[in-house]
C-alpha cells in the first residue's frame, strides 16, 4: 500500500479551512499553495520579495518534513494578484530553483487575503535529485 501522509505547518489556515501544508503520497510530495505568513507569528511582509522568500522557507520545511529537498522539485506555481510584482522576485527564484530548473507556471489572479501578495505551490518526487 502507498504511503499517505499529510505534513502540517501549524498555520492556523489549515486548521480553519481543514487542508494539509503538505501531502505525501507515495513517491509524491504535494504542497499546497503556500503564502508569505511566518507561521510562527502568523505576520506577513508588505514587501513582495520578503513574502516570497518566507514562502520559500515555508516550502523548505514542508518538503524536509517529507524527506526530500528544493532538488527534488519537478514544477513550481507562482501565483500573484499583480503581474508587476512578479519580476521583483526573480533573483530570490532563482536562487532557490536556479540549478533545479522545474517546470514553472505564473498566473495572475486574486488570493485569499489581501495582504498576500505572492503564494507559490510545488510538486516534487522523493528521490528525484539522484
Amino acid at each position: 500500500m502507498t504511503e499517505r501522509r499529510a505534513i502540517l505547518s501549524g498555520s492556523t489556515f489549515e486548521e480553519q479551512i481543514g487542508y494539509a501544508r503538505a501531502v505525501v503520497d507515495g513517491e509524491w510530495v504535494h504542497v499546497s499553495g503556500t503564502t508569505g505568513f511566518d507561521y510562527a507569528t502568523m505576520t506577513i511582509s508588505d514587501d513582495v520579495v520578503e513574502q516570497a522568500e518566507q514562502c520559500l522557507r515555508n516550502i523548505r520545511a514542508a518538503l524536509t518534513e517529507a524527506e526530500c529537498t528544493f532538488a527534488d522539485v519537478v514544477r513550481v506555481r507562482y501565483l500573484l494578484p499583480d503581474r508587476e510584482d512578479f519580476e521583483p522576485c526573480w533573483p530570490v527564484l532563482r536562487r532557490w530553483f536556479g540549478d533545479v530548473r522545474p517546470a514553472a507556471t505564473m498566473l495572475v489572479c486574486g488570493l485569499a487575503d489581501p495582504r498576500m501578495k505572492i503564494e507559490i505551490e510545488v510538486y516534487a518526487r522523493r528521490g528525484a535529485s539522484g
